[in-house]
């Protein structure tokens, strides 16, 4: 687990490594009026529920529906008692129907903040990624070292682009949280990455687990 304080916008971020697959589940917390919110619900529920302590959870955000990020999802959702908000593409993912469908650039309130959120499909039909101040929730969408795993070459084409008009845009400073592993990064980091990737030829037929720097 891995604790932020960001003093600028008072906030606090929990990075909670969670299950079998390396899931990270976050609570963002206003430091001046207690108000969280959930970002995604993986495996190993109680790690997640035993951290949220007195804070009061207005929020659960799904970064997208595959079932890895979801597996805990009942527990967290019942223990926070709070509207669970997913992107319609990812609807038929979802444990059941979320409370709110969430749209492109919607701003959604927690005690003194607001969290943007970022449609970026390609990984999944529904993805989408968070933003707060220079933090960047980026769920399976971008990772150190590379965008997340594309089921074909068309979804993989929508991914990039998805990163590049969406993510790429962004300071370079912003502080990037991936949806699994214990590692984060930056947008500055992975615009150098990717720069180096796309001085390269590659096969039209190009998917799956891409790394920047070895693709």
């Amino acid at each position: 687990m891995n604790i932020y304080q960001d003093e600028n916008i008072q906030a606090t971020i929990t990075q909670i490594n969670m299950g079998p697959y390396s899931n990270n589940g976050y609570i963002i917390k206003c430091n001046q009026t207690n108000e969280g919110i959930i970002i995604d619900t993986p495996a190993e529920p109680e790690k997640l529920i035993e951290e949220i302590g007195d804070t009061n959870i207005v929020a659960i955000l799904i970064t997208h529906g595959h079932q890895d990020h979801l597996l805990g999802f009942d527990e967290i959702v019942n223990a926070a008692g709070c509207p669970v908000y997913c992107h319609k593409g990812d609807l038929e993912l979802l444990p059941r129907s979320p409370d709110h469908q969430i749209q492109d650039n919607q701003k959604i309130p927690f005690g003194n903040q607001e969290i943007t959120c970022l449609f970026t499909p390609g990984h999944t039909n529904g993805s989408t990624c968070y933003l707060l101040g220079n933090h960047l929730f980026s769920g399976d969408t971008l990772f150190p070292g590379g965008p997340g795993k594309s089921r074909d070459p068309e979804a993989f084409k929508l991914e990039l682009q998805s990163i590049e008009s969406k993510l790429f845009v962004l300071p370079p400073e912003v502080d990037v949280y991936p949806g699994h592993g214990d590692t984060n990064t930056t947008i500055e980091e992975a615009l150098k990455q990717f720069a180096i990737f796309s001085s390269k030829s590659h096969a039209p037929d190009l998917c799956g687990d891409i790394d920047w720097l070895k693709s």
